[in-house]
C-alpha cells in the first residue's frame, strides 16, 4: 500500500509539492518554545535586534560595536521576520525553518529533472527524517541559509560543465550569483568551499571538462554583482577596513581554537556519522563503490563536496558541530540514491547496514531513554562531578515528570520496525518509519525535554534579564562571554559608550544602576564594595550596583 501511494504522490508535482510542506511544517512547530542559546542563536538574533533598535541595516552590530566577523544578508532575513512576528524565538529562528522548506522543494525538483520524480521524493524525505538536518531548521544559526548557497552554486556549477544544456552562459552566472550570496552570508569561507569542491572535482577528472574562460567570467560577474553591491554600501558608510576584517577573522578562525572550541582531528567524522543517523549508514555503499556515471556526474560532485567540508574542518582548529553541516547534503544524496537503486532491484541492501544501523539507531534510543532518568534523579551524580557551576546549575528546580524516557522508546519502536522492513526489503515502508521516527521524537524533545535542559543551564539567568527589562541601567556578564544580557534584558540604543569599559561599570562615576551577572564558581565581585549580592539562582549569582 505505501509503494503504491509513494509512486502515486512522486510522480505527481502537485501531490509531491503538497506532501512537503506537510512535512515543513514539523520546521516551523516549537520554534519559540524555548529561549535561544548562547552564543550563536543569541549571538545573530541579537545583531538582527540591534539593527531594528538603531535603524541601521547595513552595518552589522553587537552591544552597539561593529561586528564585523558576520556579512549581514542572514541578518536581514532575521529582521524581516522580526518586522512581521515580533522581537522572539520564533522569528529568530523562522528563516531556517523556511529554508527548510526550500530545502525539500529543490531536492524533489531537481532529483526529478536529472533523476526521477521519485528518486527526488526519496531525496527530500531522506533529509528530513535525519536528525541534525532536520534540527538545524529548527534553529537561528547561519549555516542552513550558507550551505544552501553554496549548494546551488555548485549545482549551477554542475551544470555548466556538463555541457549537455542550452544557454549555459545563464547557469554560469546563476551559479556566481548563488557564490556571491554565500559570501555575504557568512563570508569568503563560501566562496572558499566551492572552489576547491571544483578543484578536487577537476582533479579526479583530470580537468577534463575545463570551464572555458567566457563561462568563469561570467560566474566571476554574477558573484562579483552580489558581493560588490554589498560592499560597495558598507564601504560607503564603514571603510575599506571591513574586508581587512574580515580576512583576518577567517585567518584566525582557520589557525588556532576560537573561544575554546579545540576538539581532536576526528570530531567531525563522529558527530556527522551519528548525528546525521540514518543517513550516514545508507549513504556508506556509495561512498566506495565504482558506479556508472550518473547525470552531471552527481556522485563524483557530492562526494568532493563532502570530503573537502569534512577534511577542511578536521584540520581547523576551531570545531563546531555546525560546521561540518554542509556535508549533510552531499550526505544526503548518496543515501537517496543508494536507496533508489535498491527500489530499483539494481542494489542490494548490505548485512553490515543493517548492523549499522541498529547499533547508531540504538545509541539514540538509549540517549533519549537515559537521559531524562538521569535528569530525574540528577543528584546522584553530583559525587561524581569535578565542575562546580554544572553541579549548581543543575540544582535548579526543574519538575521532570518521569516519563519523558518515553520518546525514547518511542524512537526505540520506530527504530526496530524500520530495521525489520529494511531486511525485508521493503525499503520505501523502512523510510517512511524511519523518518516520521525521528520527525515525532524531535518534536517530542522540543516539547518536554530541551526546555527542561534549557532550564537549568540557561534559564536562572534568561529569566533574570527579562525580569529587569525596561529598567534605566547597565547590564553586563562578569567573568564569562555572553550574549544574552543585550538580547534578552533588550538592551536600548544610545548608552554611553562608557558601559563598554567594564572597569567603569565596577569602580567608575556612573550614571545608571549596574548589574553584573557571574557564574557560581566566581565570587570576585563580593569584594567590591560597589556591588551587592540581590540573587543567587541555579549556577549564576547577580549582583547590583546601586546610584544611591
Amino acid at each position: 500500500m505505501i509503494n503504491k501511494y509513494f509512486n502515486i504522490i512522486a510522480n505527481s508535482s502537485k501531490y509531491s509539492v503538497f506532501l512537503l510542506l506537510g512535512l515543513s511544517l514539523f520546521f516551523f512547530v516549537g520554534l519559540g518554545n524555548t529561549h535561544l542559546f548562547d552564543w550563536d542563536e543569541i549571538n545573530f538574533a541579537e545583531s538582527a535586534r540591534e539593527m531594528i533598535a538603531s535603524n541601521d541595516y547595513l552595518r552589522v552590530q553587537i552591544n552597539f560595536s561593529p561586528f564585523w566577523e558576520k556579512p549581514p544578508f542572514f541578518f536581514w532575513l532575521q529582521v524581516g521576520a522580526m518586522k512581521l512576528f515580533g522581537i522572539n524565538e520564533f522569528a529568530a529562528r523562522f528563516p531556517n525553518a523556511l529554508f527548510g522548506l526550500i530545502y525539500l522543494l529543490s531536492f524533489y525538483f531537481i532529483g526529478k529533472k536529472h533523476f526521477s520524480a521519485k528518486f527526488g521524493l526519496i531525496w527530500a524525505i531522506v533529509f528530513f527524517g535525519s536528525f541534525l538536518p532536520h534540527l538545524y531548521f529548527k534553529s537561528g544559526i547561519i549555516d542552513p541559509v550558507f550551505n544552501y548557497f553554496i549548494f546551488m552554486s555548485i549545482y549551477f556549477m554542475m551544470r555548466v560543465l556538463g555541457k549537455e544544456e542550452d544557454k549555459i552562459g545563464k547557469l554560469a552566472i546563476y551559479s556566481g550569483l548563488f557564490s556571491g550570496l554565500s559570501v555575504i552570508t557568512k563570508g569568503p569561507v563560501g566562496f572558499l568551499l566551492l572552489g576547491l569542491t571544483l578543484l578536487v572535482y577537476l582533479i579526479l577528472k583530470k580537468f577534463k571538462p575545463f570551464p572555458k574562460i567566457k563561462y568563469i567570467l561570467l560566474f566571476l560577474a554574477g558573484m562579483i554583482a552580489v558581493i560588490g553591491a554589498w560592499l560597495s554600501m558598507e564601504v560607503a558608510q564603514n571603510g575599506i577596513a571591513i574586508v581587512q576584517q574580515f580576512i583576518e577573522y577567517q585567518i584566525e578562525l582557520f589557525n588556532q581554537p576560537v573561544a575554546g572550541h579545540a576538539q581532536p582531528f576526528y570530531y567531525h567524522f563522529v558527530v556527522v556519522f551519528i548525528g546525521c543517523f540514518p543517513i550516514s549508514i545508507f549513504a556508506l555503499p556509495y561512498f566506495r563503490r565504482k558506479s556508472e556515471r550518473l547525470a552531471l556526474d552527481f556522485r563524483v560532485w557530492m562526494l568532493s563536496l563532502f570530503w573537502v567540508v569534512i577534511i577542511l574542518f578536521s584540520i581547523s582548529t576551531t570545531k563546531i558541530i555546525h560546521y561540518s553541516s554542509m556535508t549533510y547534503i552531499p550526505l544526503s544524496f548518496l543515501a537517496a540514491f543508494f536507496l533508489y537503486q535498491v527500489i530499483q532491484q539494481k542494489e542490494a541492501w548490505k548485512k553490515y547496514q543493517t548492523v549499522l544501523f541498529v547499533i547508531v539507531g540504538s545509541v539514540w534510543a538509549v540517549i533519549l531513554i537515559v537521559l531524562p532518568v538521569i535528569m530525574k534523579n540528577k543528584e546522584l551524580l553530583f559525587p561524581y562531578m569535578n565542575d562546580p557551576f554544572a553541579v549548581e546549575s543543575m540544582k535548579t528546580p526543574i519538575y521532570w515528570s518521569g516519563y519523558e524516557f518515553l520518546i525514547g522508546v518511542f524512537f526505540l519502536i520506530g527504530m526496530i520496525l524500520s530495521t525489520i522492513f529494511l531486511k525485508r526489503g521493503m525499503i520505501n515502508k523502512a523510510l517512511v518509519t524511519i523518518s516520521k521516527t525521528v520527525a515525532f521524537s524531535l518534536l517530542l524533545v522540543l516539547f518536554f525535554i530541551l526546555p527542561k535542559i534549557e532550564g537549568f543551564t540557561q534559564g536562572p539567568v534568561i529569566s533574570f534579564y527579562e525580569s529587569i527589562q525596561g529598567e534605566d541601567c547597565y547590564v553586563e556578564s562578569y567573568g564569562y562571554k555572553s550574549y544574552a544580557q543585550y538580547y534578552y534584558f533588550q538592551q536600548p540604543y544610545g548608552l554611553s559608550e562608557k558601559r563598554k569599559d567594564q572597569t567603569w561599570l565596577l569602580t567608575g562615576n556612573v550614571d545608571k544602576d549596574v548589574y553584573m551577572v557571574s557564574k557560581s564558581t566566581n565570587t570576585e565581585l563580593d569584594a567590591n564594595a560597589n556591588f551587592k549580592l540581590v540573587r543567587k539562582v541555579g549556577g549564576f549569582r547577580f549582583y547590583k550596583r546601586s546610584l544611591e
